[in-house]
């Protein structure tokens, strides 16, 4: 007899793969308008960057900045009214989570039940919906910094924002990298995502 497991609804799925798609495009596009003026002494090259010139970028850029929001806010509203966010992601417990870092570190974390997060994952996706908040402000400020003064002001300015808004980009690629790390380390969560069971 066979039992199936759903471990993640539709709407998380492709709630997914969209922010995968969107949060790439938004990487590549944005490589590409910080060349036009880059400001850390350094240059992204041209074959990782999308929009062939900063008029481009910044179409793919708002088109797929459209698309995380959008995205990003109907991922909250689901996972709070389905009360997801809260069973998955809550809470967080200090020794719990050196426990799992220090397992984590070793290699010896253990991943068998795709239903349940360790505290290292939980810790990892409230820090990337934390970081892709920031990555919206700041770009808000960006984007539109004088219809925005009060946050422009609260992020310390337009050049602030801009090194904010990097380095929130950063962070998600961080992300991004790790969690492709642990996909390819436990390859069943893959399937997880993309079956739900």
């Amino acid at each position: 007899m066979n039992i199936t497991v759903q471990f993640h609804p539709i709407w998380l799925r492709i709630n997914h793969w969209l922010n995968a798609v969107a949060f790439l495009v938004l990487m590549s596009s944005g490589w590409r308008i910080y060349d036009a003026s880059p400001f850390l002494g350094f240059r992204i090259p041209s074959s990782l960057t999308l929009g062939g010139w900063l008029g481009g970028a910044l179409l793919w850029h708002f088109a797929a900045m459209w698309l995380l929001a959008a995205n990003g806010l109907a991922y909250l509203l689901s996972g709070i009214v389905s009360g997801r966010l809260r069973q998955r992601l809550l809470p967080i417990g200090v020794t719990a989570l050196l426990s799992d870092l220090r397992a984590a570190l070793s290699g010896q974390l253990a991943h068998e039940r795709l239903d349940h997060y360790n505290q290292v994952q939980r810790l990892a996706y409230l820090a990337v919906i934390l970081d892709l908040l920031v990555l919206v402000l700041s770009g808000l400020v960006l984007w539109k910094s004088v219809q925005f003064p009060l946050l422009r002001t609260l992020l310390g300015g337009y050049e602030q924002a801009r090194r904010i808004h990097f380095l929130a980009m950063a962070g998600g690629g961080l992300f991004l990298l790790l969690h492709l790390l642990m996909t390819a380390l436990h390859p069943r969560t893959l399937l997880a995502m993309l079956r739900g069971h």
